[in-house]
């Protein structure tokens, strides 16, 4: 299949050379700098541009990974020059109706996992949740989807939405709570690589139990001692000692309703 991307950031960059990998023709890299068109376009033998103008019009499908910001003005920017073709987003919380009035054919192929530039992942595990307005759309993006992934997953825009939510919570906020278990370390000179072990065994717990069984520590039975003394820990962080109690809080609360 022939494809341009619109973007060139981790998602784009990823998608991009397993579709590559798996046979699909990769014509162009648009990116609203021309390095980062380029340094895409290295890596899957397509041209780069940087000029909405020189968008190619003889591709099958037009794939766009960009933020969210700027998904509306690109695909208006683009559906003016290219007519009867394939336009894919690939945003978790992006409505596909962005392209409503503006392609003819549409849809999503929403990867769900954290990507970056500098480090390769499996395609073949990620689960792909697609959508599509129209028959033709369907099998592109069904065939586009399944020759990189083996776990595909048709879904609605309202459902995405809480998808993408949920992996917020899986993902950034508990990312963001190593980087504030990072802060508290270095005040203290202590290496942030001894909590590994501990990182890797927790993340390792939820593939066999339910999240909620697998948690320990003070708030599991609401150890007031234990966390009231932490809390003061933190009486320099007006900030962070709200976020440690109302966690606490949320992890008893959730303890509780199992046991119901």
């Amino acid at each position: 299949m022939k494809i341009i991307l619109i973007g060139a950031g981790n998602l784009a960059t990823n998608l991009g050379y397993s579709l590559f990998v798996a046979g699909h023709k990769i014509l162009q890299v648009y990116s609203r700098t021309m390095e980062s068109a380029k340094m895409l376009a290295s890596q899957v033998q397509a041209e780069p541009t940087n000029q909405i103008a020189s968008v190619r019009k003889d591709a099958d499908a037009y794939i766009f990974s960009v933020k969210d910001s700027v998904l509306a003005d690109l695909i208006s920017q683009i559906s003016n020059l290219v007519e009867d073709k394939v336009f894919i987003h690939t945003a978790g919380s992006m409505p596909m109706d962005i392209f409503k009035d503006k392609a003819k054919h549409y849809g999503v192929l929403y990867p769900m996992q954290s990507f970056s530039k500098e480090k390769r992942v499996d395609f073949s595990s990620i689960p792909c949740f697609l959508e599509s307005n129209d028959n033709e759309s369907k099998a592109m993006i069904e065939e586009l989807a399944g020759s990189i992934s083996g776990r595909i997953f048709n879904m609605s825009t309202d459902d995405r939405k809480y998808l993408h939510l949920s992996a917020v919570f899986a993902c950034n906020f508990v990312n963001h709570c190593y980087a504030l278990s990072h802060e508290i370390l270095k005040k203290h000179n202590i290496p942030f690589d001894v909590m590994l072990p501990l990182i890797d065994e927790t993340a390792g717990k939820v593939h066999v139990m339910d999240p909620v069984d697998a948690q320990t520590g003070p708030a599991v039975r609401y150890d007031e001692n234990v966390i009231h003394r932490q809390a003061q820990l933190l009486n320099d962080n007006i900030e962070l000692r709200d976020i440690y109690e109302k966690m606490s809080k949320s992890i008893h609360h959730l303890s509780k309703l199992k046991e119901k």
